[in-house]
């Protein structure tokens, strides 16, 4: 397993280009998602594959150009 599971804040700052304390706002709101659907989360961590799929990241890289 070459990638991380979790990302922390500092990655999800970088990968959408906002600051660190928006960042951790950004996991809150997942996190939240994520134990109302009834997973277990980790605070000030995000699941790497939920962000993807939550995210325009993970739509663009699925997603082919018309």
């Amino acid at each position: 397993m070459n990638e991380k599971m979790y990302m922390n804040a500092q990655e999800v700052a970088e990968a959408m280009g906002i600051s660190v304390a928006f960042a951790y706002k950004i996991i809150r709101n997942l996190n939240a998602e994520l134990k109302q659907k009834g997973f277990i989360t980790v605070s000030g961590r995000v699941n790497r594959q939920y962000f993807m799929e939550r995210t325009c990241y993970g739509a663009s890289a699925n997603r082919k150009e018309e």
